[in-house]
């Protein structure tokens, strides 16, 4: 199944062991295949090198760089060739929408449900999940 794994995931993962670091680990075992576009891409390198998010972190800079290599290869590459622009309150948040409807994804995976999941066009298709749902989903 192809899903969208929210940045704020990402960052989950390499902040702490909990759900978000099995979502990963869930795509890196192939259980599911995240999509990549150029806009999240250019989102997760943002994120990573801010070095105040990591200050707790248990994976220092070129550990998460390694794991952010690691889940690009499994990722699917997607390129969005038409933007829906499904008018999120945050609209940087509208690549997430582009980009699992351009690769047909099930799922976006994220923590952020309240504003990803109100958008004004509708993908009936389309399911807004929390990291937990998602692995209750995968039974893991």
């Amino acid at each position: 199944m192809r899903i969208v794994v929210d940045t704020n995931i990402f960052l989950g993962a390499c902040l702490g062991a909990g759900p978000a670091s099995a979502v990963i680990a869930a795509c890196l075992h192939g259980q599911a295949t995240p999509l990549m576009g150029n806009a999240l891409f250019n989102e997760y390198e943002d994120v990573l090198a801010r070095t105040e998010l990591f200050s707790q972190s248990r994976l220092n800079y070129e550990e998460r760089s390694e794991l952010l290599d690691i889940f690009l290869s499994v990722c699917e590459w997607t390129r969005i060739y038409y933007g829906w622009r499904p008018n999120l309150p945050d609209e940087g948040d509208n690549h997430l929408i582009e980009l699992a409807v351009a690769g047909n994804a099930k799922y976006i995976v994220t923590r952020n449900i309240r504003d990803v999941s109100r958008m004004e066009l509708n993908f009936p298709n389309l399911v807004v999940l929390t990291p937990e749902a998602f692995l209750k989903d995968l039974q893991l």
